[in-house]
Order: structure tokens, then sequence, then C-alpha cells
């Protein structure tokens, strides 16, 4: 598995503790701003099953820093920190509003 997915992995396991943790998050977005610090340890290979464990390191009003690790029956095969943003979701369009569409 590739280290970007693993990292991916990390960013929505990191979007759902935040999401978790407000209580308007039908309104919001998270938003990957940075990762920071990742390591890879080994490569994950097939039949691999993934254990990613976040953690908040730092919550300021719209910016949470998270710690996590990624391990492998036990063994860590990466860790990083990640810094998400929350983001207020764009107004729906409605089909009045919605650009009209050329054949």
């Amino acid at each position: 598995m590739p280290g970007v997915l693993i990292i991916e992995a990390m960013a929505q396991v990191a979007g759902v503790l935040v999401l978790k943790s407000i209580p308007d998050r039908d309104k919001k977005l998270v938003l990957l701003a940075s990762v920071d610090e990742a390591k890879f340890r080994r490569p994950v290979v097939p039949g691999d099953q993934l254990r990613i464990e976040m953690k908040v390191v730092r919550w300021k009003s719209t910016v949470a820093k998270m710690s996590g690790t990624v391990t492998v029956d036990g063994n860590v095969v990466a860790e990083a920190v990640l810094m998400c943003k929350l983001a207020d979701k764009p107004a729906a369009e409605t089909p009045e509003t919605a650009p009209a569409s050329h054949p």
C-alpha cells in the first residue's frame, strides 16, 4: 500500500475524530492542511490489516493538530502529524441558482 494512501487513511480517521467532537458537523468540512514528520517504517503488503490511531495534540477554533500511528500486528508501520482545517460547507445549489447547461 503506497504511503500516500496510508496518509489519506490517517486523514480520514482524523476527520471523523474532529467531526465527532462538534455539534454542527453536518454543516462542516474537514480539510487536510498539512502533513509533518511522516515516517514509514516498513512496507504494507496485501493481507495486512492496518490499525490507525489518531489523537488530538492541539485544537484551536478551526484548526486541529493531530498525531497518529499506523500499526500492523502491533508493529508501527507509519506515523505522522496532521493539521486539519474546519470549514463551512458551501451552500447547496438549487435549480434556480445552478448554471445553465449547454448541449
